[in-house]
C-alpha cells in the first residue's frame, strides 16, 4: 500500500497526564491535544519495531487533537489505534504490538473534511474493522458495541474541548 508507511519505531506515547480518557467495555480511547516538535519527538522514548523507516524527524511543528483508542492484549494495555487531527499533517496509526508494526496513514482534509470528525465517526462505525487492521483481532472480537455508543458523545465533546481550550505551552 504506497499510502502508508511503515515506520521502525513505535510511536510517541500519550502523555497519561494531559490525556482524559473514557472507557467503552474493553475499550478506552484518551483524547490528549498533542504538540508534535523537533524536541518532543527527540525526547520521546520510542520502542523499536520493524522495518526501516523513521519518518520525519526534523522540521516538526504540528498541533492537534489525538484520539488514542487502548485495549487489553496479552496481558497489558495497549494503543491500537491514534488518530492524530493534526492542523498541517492530519494523519492516523495502525499500531500492532505483536507484529512490532506502526502504519501511519495520511488524510486528505479535502476528501476527508474535518480531520477531527472523521476520526470520530471511525471510532464510533468502523472500530471492530480497524483493530483488525491493526493487527488486534482479539480485541476487534471483544467490541462492546452498545458500550462505545454510550460513550461516544462523552468522547466527543472531550475531543471538540479539547480543540478549542487546550494548553499548548505544555508541549506533547
Amino acid at each position: 500500500m504506497s499510502h502508508v508507511t511503515r515506520y521502525s519505531v513505535m510511536p510517541i506515547p500519550a502523555v497519561a497526564e494531559r490525556e482524559d480518557s473514557f472507557q467503552a467495555g474493553p475499550i478506552r480511547v484518551g483524547v490528549e491535544f498533542r504538540l508534535l516538535t523537533d524536541a518532543i519527538a527527540a525526547a520521546a522514548d520510542l520502542e523499536a519495531a520493524r522495518g526501516d523507516e523513521r519518518g520525519q524527524t526534523a522540521g516538526l511543528d504540528d498541533r492537534g487533537v489525538a484520539l488514542h483508542v487502548y485495549a487489553e492484549q496479552d496481558g497489558e494495555e495497549r494503543e491500537f489505534l491514534r488518530f492524530d487531527c493534526f492542523q498541517e499533517d492530519p494523519h492516523y496509526h495502525y499500531v500492532s504490538w505483536r507484529d512490532k508494526a506502526n502504519d501511519m496513514v495520511h488524510l486528505d482534509p479535502v476528501a476527508d473534511g474535518d480531520a477531527l470528525a472523521w476520526a470520530l465517526e471511525r471510532i464510533r462505525t468502523r472500530l471492530p474493522q480497524m483493530l483488525v487492521r491493526a493487527g488486534a483481532p482479539d480485541v476487534a472480537a471483544r467490541v462492546d458495541a452498545t458500550a462505545l455508543e454510550a460513550a461516544m458523545p462523552l468522547i466527543t465533546r472531550a475531543a471538540f474541548r479539547a480543540r478549542f481550550e487546550h494548553e499548548e505551552e505544555q508541549g506533547a
